[in-house]
Parts: structure tokens; C-alpha cells; sequence
């Protein structure tokens, strides 16, 4: 085992074209990062430069005390599980498992031990004089797993090996990798798009848009405290409400104007986040998260200063709660930031509501709510989200924390 590091890496195309932008990371030894954002943002180059399978433009990639920079990928000591499976069609499990050290001549009384150990710590003990087109989507990924353990590298490289299975498949998986990494104790770099993936395996999650790295974070700090608009659109299900809005001081608290309608803002909220006095009478970008929300005419809910007054368009029911779409009278956040969350989710043009922002708040199944009708949405104003308009960037602590905070991406 080992840690990974990369120092200023870049990947720049002959045709120009950047992938990968002064990416900084180091990776603990045992520690499992997850790198997840948009199609296209550089997670799996900056994954295939580790593997030595896409070649550096500049800096540096090291791996335990070692810079491998031209170092082939067969000597790099590390293991990759791709989104394919990659199986021999024609091998049986126990094969295709061992395939890798058979190619390395081991002798086989060890070959047949790690395949053994391998097999029985991924639940696929009865499986081995199978073929693969025998097996179930999982058993596949698995075998393919396996066949990345018996090596003992040093790093786990994964590149969204989850992605060809079905729902249920994926949450069983999940969970089977992230006590798999835990039992073996394996640095491990994982490629995701899917940020609920990121969320649940990683140990941290490093961001990416465009090449260049927003944030690294354990999952609950990049949830709670995200360092940009784009961090905060990104993370979360469903995304963080975007919505351009003005602060005004109200003696210790302050008033938040949203199009015709205002939330009181609590004093602790401001006296945590002193910055926020200097945007007083300006304009400010606010995220609500759709979890912050319900239903004010529920007992218990309403509360003076907090609520939202709109009509439902749409109500899904997921059985545990009610996802409520609404708009408010207040424009969506257009920045270069939230114009990328909108390409990923597929959307063409954030701003075409005609200045009202579309809105997503989970509701409680006992809310009375249809589509059609007035609502009332109470916000919980204590965990309101802040960015400045102009550079995106979070705005939490003191003064310059945010510039603070930018500065330091390992």
C-alpha cells in the first residue's frame, strides 16, 4: 500500500484542447477519494495519468516513494477496475480472476490461494468453474474486482465500474466496495459521475469541473459547506435551489428579499458568518436546499419570517416524502458556474422562466399539497446557503476565509 500524489498535473491534447488543469492531490495511504463531476471535467484522464495508461503533460504523478511518471503502466503497481467488465469470455471465473498472475509466471499453489482468498471475500466461492456469461451483472463486477485484489497493488484505481448495473445492483455494490476497501485497507482512487455514489463510498471527494479541482472535502463538509456555487449545485439530491436575492441589515439579523417576497435571516446565522454583513444592500446568490423546506400548513411547521408563497406545479411521491415544484418571483443564479449544472442535468437555458426561479422542496407525506394549488413553503432560514455573485465563492467565516480556503485544494 501507498499514498498517491499528483504535483501540477496537466494533460494538454496536440490539438490544444486541456483536460486536466494544475490538479493538486495527495491521497493518504489506505485512504479511498472518489473524483466525481460532469461528463467531461477530467476525472478519468486524471485517473488513466495515475494508471500510466494517459500520458502527463506537465507535473507530476508520484506513488508511495516513487515519481512514475515514466514509469509504464505494468510497473506502476496498481490496479484498474474499467466500467466494462473486461472478462475473458472463454475463461472461467477462477481464470480470469488469476489471469494476471498466471501472465506474471507465479507458481501456482499461490495463484490458486489468492483466487481462493479473493473468491471468498467477495461471495463468489461457488462460482469459480463458471463461465461469465453465466453470471449476473454483480457476480461479473465482481469477478473483475477479483481479479484486481489477487494483484495485492498498492492503489485501487476504479473508473465507474458500477455504471452498467441496475439500480438495486448499484446500492448492493456500493456497499460492497466500501467494506471491501475498509477490510483490505487499499488507497483507492474512484471515478464517478454519480454524486451519490461519491457521498456514500468516499472518505473524501474532490470535485471537478472543466479540469481543474473545486473542492476536496470528507462527504458532510462538501454537503454543509461547499466552497462555490458550482460545489453546491452539484452536490446533493435534489440539487441546491439557485436563486439571485438581495440582504438588507434588520438591527442584528437582516432581511433576505427574494422578487416580491422576504425571509428573515436569524442573528446566529449572521454572527457565524460575519462576511455576510458586507453584503448588505447587494445583490447576493442564495442556495436552499430542497430537504430545508415543508410544508407551512402543516401543525407545527409555519414560523413568522420563513415562509414561501407560491402555487404547485407538480408533486412526485416517493412514499417517505413529497417532491414539490413551485417557482418564486426571484431570477435564477446565471453564472458560468450554474450555465455547466444546467448542460449536466440537460437543461438549455436556466434563464428562460421569464425571471422566476423553478424550485424543488421535500415535503412531508402528510402534507395535503396537489398540483394546481396555493403553498406555503416554510424555509428553515438558519441553513440558508450564501455565494457571491460575482466569483461563485461560498461566503461562511471571516473575512478573506474564502480566499483562504481556495488556496488549499490537498
Amino acid at each position: 500500500m501507498a499514498d498517491v500524489r499528483l504535483d501540477g498535473v496537466y494533460k494538454i491534447y496536440p490539438d490544444g484542447t486541456s483536460a486536466v488543469n494544475d490538479l493538486n492531490l495527495e491521497i493518504a495511504d489506505g485512504e479511498f477519494l472518489v473524483l466525481v463531476g460532469p461528463s467531461g471535467c477530467g476525472k478519468t484522464t486524471a485517473l488513466r495519468m495515475i494508471a500510466g495508461l494517459e500520458e502527463i503533460s506537465k507535473g507530476t504523478v508520484a506513488i508511495g516513494d516513487r515519481t512514475v511518471n515514466r514509469v509504464p503502466a505494468r510497473d506502476r503497481d496498481v490496479a484498474m477496475v474499467f466500467q466494462s467488465y473486461a472478462l475473458y469470455p472463454h475463461l472461467s471465473v477462477e481464470d480470469n480472476i488469476g489471469f494476471g498472475l498466471q501472465l506474471r509466471k507465479m507458481p501456482k499453489a499461490e495463484i490458486a490461494e489468492r483466487v481462493a482468498k479473493a473468491a471468498a471475500t467477495l461471495g463468489l466461492t461457488d462460482h469459480l468453474k463458471r463461465k461469465p456469461r453465466n453470471l449476473s451483472g454483480g457476480q461479473r463486477q465482481r469477478v473483475a474486482m477479483g481479479r484486481a485484489i489477487v494483484r495485492e497493488p498498492q492503489a485501487f484505481l476504479m473508473d465507474e465500474p458500477l455504471s452498467n448495473l441496475d439500480a438495486k445492483l448499484r446500492v448492493q455494490m456500493r456497499a460492497e466496495i466500501s467494506r471491501l476497501q475498509r477490510d483490505l485497507g487499499v488507497t483507492t482512487v474512484y471515478v464517478t459521475h454519480d454524486q451519490v455514489e461519491a457521498m456514500t463510498l468516499g472518505d473524501r471527494v474532490a470535485v471537478m469541473k472543466k479540469g481543474v479541482l473545486q473542492q476536496v472535502a470528507p462527504p458532510q463538509e462538501l454537503y454543509e459547506r461547499p466552497g462555490n456555487l458550482f460545489v453546491a449545485g452539484f452536490i446533493g439530491s435534489p440539487a441546491m435551489n439557485l436563486v439571485q436575492g438581495r440582504l438588507e441589515a434588520d438591527g442584528d439579523s437582516a432581511l433576505l428579499t427574494l422578487g416580491d417576497q422576504r425571509l428573515a435571516v436569524p442573528a446566529g446565522l449572521i454572527a457565524e458568518r460575519p462576511r455576510l454583513r458586507e453584503m448588505f444592500g447587494r445583490d447576493v446568490a442564495v442556495g436552499i436546499r430542497p430537504e430545508d423546506m415543508d410544508d407551512a400548513d402543516l401543525p407545527g411547521e409555519s414560523a413568522e419570517g420563513t415562509v414561501l408563497e407560491s402555487e404547485t406545479e407538480l408533486v412526485e411521491a416517493l412514499g417517505s416524502e413529497l417532491l414539490v415544484h413551485f417557482t418564486i418571483g426571484a431570477p435564477p443564479v446565471v453564472t458560468e458556474d450554474t450555465k455547466e449544472l444546467a448542460r449536466d442535468a440537460g437543461a438549455d437555458d436556466i434563464g428562460a422562466a421569464g425571471g422566476r426561479s423553478p424550485m424543488i422542496a421535500k415535503f412531508s407525506p402528510r402534507s395535503q399539497t396537489g398540483e394546481g394549488r396555493p403553498v406555503r413553503v416554510r424555509v428553515d432560514t438558519a441553513r440558508l446557503y450564501f455565494f457571491d455573485p460575482e466569483t461563485g465563492a461560498g461566503i461562511w467565516g471571516e473575512p478573506g476565509a474564502e480566499q483562504r480556503r481556495e488556496g488549499s485544494h490537498g
